[in-house]
């Protein structure tokens, strides 16, 4: 089935291939001794350092460990030459080789194709989504991109959910239509639905799950089902979730996307994307693309995500727990007509959320139509609330959507799927909830 999904994708590119032979020869560095630090895995595409593989005593661990010990380990292991817990930051364009017989012994030549630094984020990312490797990238955006590239010609046609982040929807629209792709947006809420609108040129499922901003959710499941069931790649954005509320690839899904910059970051200090796949064969076509793109990461960036992304669960935990309060006050307000959050009874798809959801976790973001003006909500409402576009970070954000992050949908579009003028998205952060609720009991009371 994986054969008849990337002949499908691929337009049946074979083992001699051009695009092969390069990949052997620069995507994977041309060094297949240096075997990945994760989970036992041989990681033969992206040369893995070899600084992450060497004889420390701390490298004996003890098996089966949890997510949370993952999220702050994840495969680093100590520094050959000086000790250091954390992984250095290569701050080098090239390296040097020995010889040309020594040619990528090292498993590095240039940071374009791959750097240590960025590599190590890659395979911590690839580990705590359940994939088998990961391209990191400059932005979320870059990553959709990457995946619509890799897998997608003119001529071709994607199923993808009609509410979407609105960066996901305009990139589809304005530059890949252009070019001779065709694009299906429907509701992915019934999966029936996204079968029904397969077409003999439909190459990619394109999911999102919770989606940005109305939180509608996708079976993952049963997607997935359909998927292999007509030999489709299936790929879900799962920035709303992360992998510490679902892992897409847990439920069936190909690959997975993620906005580092969101909750993996959480600080609001980097920008960064991911692309998660399932398979080296899909791993090998995604890391082509990125190289050919030059599209990656700053070493820098790179280091700072692995240090922010260690207290991801229990930012999750806390932010889950207060967004449950504060859409339970919401709920309740006189000049709220409508809140929604997959934790809440209310919530459409409850009984899915409950299954797909891990340890009862729901996320940190929900939304609410408000009474009133929300323009005037916007300009009133106090600190510890900031104004900003961004999501998933220590600091409470508050976004009306119909004039920032999805100002560039068409008004008609956007209204289809629930985002009216009056939609409030708010991203929880880890603040007391209390003086949260307190800051939204008061700009509400100025409407």
């Amino acid at each position: 089935m994986l054969a008849q999904k990337l002949a499908r994708s691929l337009n049946t590119r074979s083992a001699s291939s051009p695009w092969m032979r390069f990949l052997n020869s620069s995507c994977s560095n041309g060094s297949n001794s240096a075997g990945s630090s994760i989970a036992g895995r041989s990681t033969t595409c992206g040369g893995a350092a070899r600084f992450l593989s060497n004889d420390w005593k701390s490298h004996a661990w003890i098996p089966d460990c949890k997510m949370d010990t993952d999220i702050v380990h994840g495969g680093v292991v100590p520094d050959d030459k000086t000790g250091a817990i954390l992984t250095p930051v290569y701050m080098s364009t090239t390296f040097v080789q020995e010889s040309v017989d020594k040619y990528l012994e090292k498993g590095f030549s240039y940071s374009r194709t791959n750097n240590p630094t960025v590599k190590m984020l890659e395979e911590k990312v690839a580990r705590i989504e359940n994939g088998h490797d990961a391209i990191c990238v400059s932005t979320g955006m870059a990553a959709t991109a990457s995946c619509i590239n890799a897998f997608m010609n003119a001529g071709d046609h994607c199923v993808i959910t009609n509410c979407s982040y609105g960066g996901t929807n305009r990139i589809c629209r304005e530059q890949f239509v252009p070019l001779g792709m065709e694009f299906s947006f429907v509701d992915f809420t019934d999966p029936a639905t996204v079968e029904a609108s397969i077409k003999p040129n439909t190459k990619l499922i394109f999911s999102e799950s919770p989606t940005n901003p109305t939180l509608t959710l996708a079976d993952l499941d049963a997607i997935s089902e359909i998927a292999q069931r007509r030999g489709i790649l299936h790929v879900c954005d799962s920035t709303f979730a992360t992998p510490y509320v679902c892992r897409p690839m847990d439920h069936g899904a190909d690959l997975t996307i993620q906005s580092l910059t969101k909750y993996y970051d959480g600080l609001n200090i980097g920008t960064g994307g991911a692309l998660i796949a399932k398979t080296p064969e899909l791993y090998e076509r995604i890391k082509l693309v990125q190289n050919m793109h030059g599209n990656i990461m700053s070493p820098m960036t790179a280091f700072l995500m692995l240090q922010t992304m260690k207290t991801m669960g229990l930012r999750i935990r806390q932010q889950s727990s207060s967004a449950m309060q504060i859409a339970e006050f919401l709920e309740g307000h006189p000049k709220v007509s409508k809140v929604v959050y997959p934790g809440l009874a209310s919530h459409p798809q409850k009984e899915l959320a409950d299954r797909q959801h891990r340890d009862g976790l729901h996320g940190g973001m929900l939304w609410f139509d408000v009474i009133g003006d929300p323009i005037k909500l916007m300009d009133s409402i106090k600190r510890p609330w900031t104004l900003c576009e961004n999501l998933g970070a220590t600091e409470s954000i508050i976004t009306a959507c119909a004039v920032m992050t999805h100002a560039n949908m068409i008004r008609e579009d956007r209204l289809k799927v629930g985002i009216t003028d009056g939609f409030i998205r708010i991203s929880v952060g880890i603040e007391d909830p209390s003086d949260l609720i307190r800051g939204l009991d008061d700009a509400l009371g100025q409407l």
